[in-house]
């Protein structure tokens, strides 16, 4: 699920950048009793993601646009699809159209995306993970848009569990003492993750007691002596530079998960809309 706290935080965020000090536009146009009923639109091939945080949008707003949905978060369309129809304050629909659009919009993108990547992983048995390289403030949303598209949550935030990155490995004096001094402070509560960048550093981290192996930039040849090498001793993951072109090969060296910083930092917005209905 969304932290829908955070959620909200954002969503107030937004509001306030948009509406200022006030919809100058509509508040001189629109009467303040006018009901009006619109349609909002997905306008090409997508996983859907966002509709309830659309919804937030306008309960934020006061609570007086009701929303219908016409599909739900994770359905997938083959084209320009109606996806709600909301009825209410026609100063608050337009009021709340490009913030409830602009969530829907990036977050059927990387939905779709995620989509299309995990698509490169079937025959084989590896997961596809996220990364923490999200968008600052959304990365509740960003991580709840990739699970919508099929994918996997790595760590939410620093303080889910122990990743030994390299930089902490420099600064510890190797991966022994780097591992030995997280088991002591997290005790066994907690996983630790060890990051390698060579088969000799595999073969070290091994001998520690680190719960899981992360292979940041080996190419997929290397990537299959390193699962021969480890033989199911512990899970590993393969990381760095992975893209939509190399994630089918990955896959195929029989690592256990991949993550993909892709997911969040390049997926692309999908075209949305919303249109008034007349009945």
């Amino acid at each position: 699920m969304m932290n829908m706290g955070l959620t909200r935080d954002l969503i107030r965020l937004a509001l306030r950048e948009d509406i200022g000090r006030g919809d100058c536009t509509t508040e001189a146009i629109i009467p303040t009793k006018l009901q009006a009923m619109a349609t909002v639109y997905v306008k090409e091939a997508a996983i859907v993601a966002g509709l309830p945080v659309m919804e937030a949008v306008f309960e934020e707003l006061g609570g007086q646009v009701r929303i219908a949905h016409l599909v739900e978060d994770g359905q997938e369309i083959s084209g320009k699809t109606a996806v709600c129809r909301m009825t209410g304050s026609a100063r608050h629909i337009l009021m709340g159209e490009r913030t409830a659009l602009n969530f829907l919009s990036r977050l059927t993108g990387i939905a779709t995306f995620t989509r299309m990547a995990v698509r490169e992983l079937v025959g084989t048995h590896a997961k596809l993970l996220d990364t923490r390289k999200t968008t600052p403030g959304w990365r509740s949303l960003e991580k709840y848009a990739v699970r919508t598209g099929g994918g996997y949550n790595h760590r939410f935030g620093l303080d889910d569990m122990v990743l030994i990155k390299d930089n902490h490995i420099a600064l510890s004096g190797g991966i022994r003492q780097a591992v030995a001094r997280a088991r002591a402070k997290v005790g066994l509560a907690q996983k630790i993750e060890v990051e390698v960048d060579t088969l000799r550093q595999l073969q070290e981290a091994l001998d520690t007691d680190a719960d899981m192996i992360l292979l940041d930039n080996m190419a997929p040849d290397v990537l299959r002596e390193a699962v021969q090498l480890v033989a199911g001793r512990v899970p590993l993951e393969a990381s760095g530079n992975v893209n939509l072109e190399t994630l089918a090969k990955v896959a195929q060296s029989g690592i256990d998960y991949i993550s993909m910083g892709a997911l969040t930092h390049s997926a692309t917005s999908v075209d949305v809309g919303l249109d008034i209905v007349f009945e």
